[in-house]
């Protein structure tokens, strides 16, 4: 059979098998489209199913979550922990609290992280976990009652040499404190079971700054590699999460020049480029008074809102959507190819589309996918918990220092994988890097 058949039969398999989880259908295709060719060259890796085996997850633990309202209300969301490969190291893998969280949304994403975390060099297996709970326009002790709830349940399946959980969307300090304090409640002891913890109770420095810091860190590599650099490129940054706002923060201190900005409401075009006075403020609205981006608009001239929509129609050389799956679509990569755009650089997990993806590789624009781009934050997450096992605190420039160091090695691994006629597919190299280090681990282990 030829590649392109065995890639149909396989996914038509993996589809059968898990019914109507499209996001993960979606993360799977990505993923056997790079790495099938060169599967099929390595006949150990057939005969012992490495494929059929790494995309089927070693268990999902599915629970309810009861808590009370502030008024007294009842409320049961539903939650999942998603624990996919553990071949390299614990699990590790974020929590998300968002309605839009789903089976499928956490297996995808699950899946991601087996490969991301591999390429980081770090001992750790890929999971994933989180709750249909929203949080937005709950008071803090609502958050908290859910929290605890949360880790009620879910502190029978993690531990720091088994499952080490962390934050994601709608999962930040905040968050993390309160879900750790109750892990300590039920279990008596201290230890590193979470990430993403304060500074001042087991935390690492640069762990909030990570993910988007090493998204412009592997942004700099990929343009260095095809004779480009980062200062003066216009570029174009979605959403205004900590990965937006720390990516803007790094971008700026390379010289570049950030434009855009969104939530979910709509967009804001910085028509002369963000400013560090800009950033803090946008810091404070979002991370402290948990406002709307369209007052950034308001409160300074030369800075445009545009309601409900995306901002890939303003012309940029890089863009970085960081906001959320497959946010850039089909006509957003056809407007960011008309105005000349070199590279797309994610810093959110799967933020375009199959369909968006194709189209870049097609026009030559250089493409960083999440598992490579956005692998700082869990990179600092690996640092983390070395020092938690150490009893040890590093400083912030030690840090930052470990994470450049860790994106350029990625980096190097995907040019080692991807690298072809003078050019770099960083979707095949990372995708076959990632890959190629768990199915190693699983063949030497035998059939488990």
């Amino acid at each position: 059979m030829s590649t392109q058949t065995e890639i149909a039969h396989f996914m038509g398999g993996l589809r059968k098998r898990n019914p109507h989880e499209t996001e993960f259908h979606q993360a799977v295709k990505e993923v056997v489209t790079s790495v099938m060719p060169w599967y099929l060259d390595h006949e150990d890796y057939r005969k012992a199913q490495i494929l059929e085996r790494i995309t089927e997850p070693d268990r999902i633990i599915t629970f309810r979550v009861s808590w009370e309202t502030d008024d007294g209300d009842i409320r049961a969301n539903r939650a999942w922990r998603v624990q996919f490969n553990h071949s390299l190291g614990p699990y590790k893998g974020g929590l998300r609290f968002h309605p839009s969280v789903t089976q499928s949304v956490l297996k995808f994403l699950g899946f991601e992280q087996i490969f991301k975390n591999s390429l980081t060099g770090l001992p750790m297996g890929g999971a994933k976990g989180g709750s249909n709970f929203n949080p937005k326009g709950k008071s803090p002790r609502e958050v908290m009652r859910f929290c605890q709830s949360m880790m009620t349940e879910l502190h029978r399946h993690i531990g720091e040499d088994v499952d080490v959980p962390a934050g994601d969307i709608g999962v930040g300090a905040r968050e993390i404190s309160f879900l750790f304090g109750q892990y300590m409640r039920l279990e008596n002891r201290w230890s590193g079971v979470l990430t993403g913890k304060g500074c001042s109770f087991g935390g690492s420095a640069v762990r909030t700054e990570a993910t988007g810091y090493g998204c412009v860190y592997f942004c700099e590599h990929m343009l260095n590699q095809h004779n480009e650099q980062i200062s003066d490129k216009v570029i174009s940054i979605s959403g205004s999460g900590n990965v937006a706002l720390y990516a803007a923060e790094k971008a700026i201190d390379k010289n570049a020049k950030v434009v855009t900005l969104s939530d979910s409401g709509g967009f804001v075009h910085i028509k002369d480029g963000l400013t560090h006075q800009q950033l803090h403020y946008v810091k404070d609205l979002k991370e402290n008074r948990r406002g709307r981006i369209s007052e950034f608009a308001k409160e300074f001239g030369g800075v445009e809102y545009h309601h409900n929509a995306r901002p890939w129609g303003i012309k940029c050389d890089v863009a970085m959507p960081c906001a959320t799956q497959n946010e850039l679509g089909t006509e957003d990569a056809k407007s960011l190819i008309d105005s000349g755009v070199i590279a797309v650089c994610e810093g959110a997990n799967m933020p375009l589309t199959a369909e968006a993806a194709h189209l870049l590789e097609q026009h030559g624009v250089l493409h960083a996918p999440g598992k490579a781009s956005n692998a700082g934050g869990v990179a600092v997450s690996g640092l983390e918990q070395s020092q938690n096992a150490m009893r040890i605190s590093w400083t912030r420039d030690e840090v930052d220092s470990r994470l450049q160091s860790i994106i350029a090695d990625i980096h190097a691994r995907c040019v080692e994988y991807g690298h072809h006629e003078g050019r770099v597919n960083y979707v095949n190299g990372a995708n076959i890097a990632g890959f190629k280090k768990v199915a190693d681990a699983m063949l030497a282990y035998g059939v488990v």
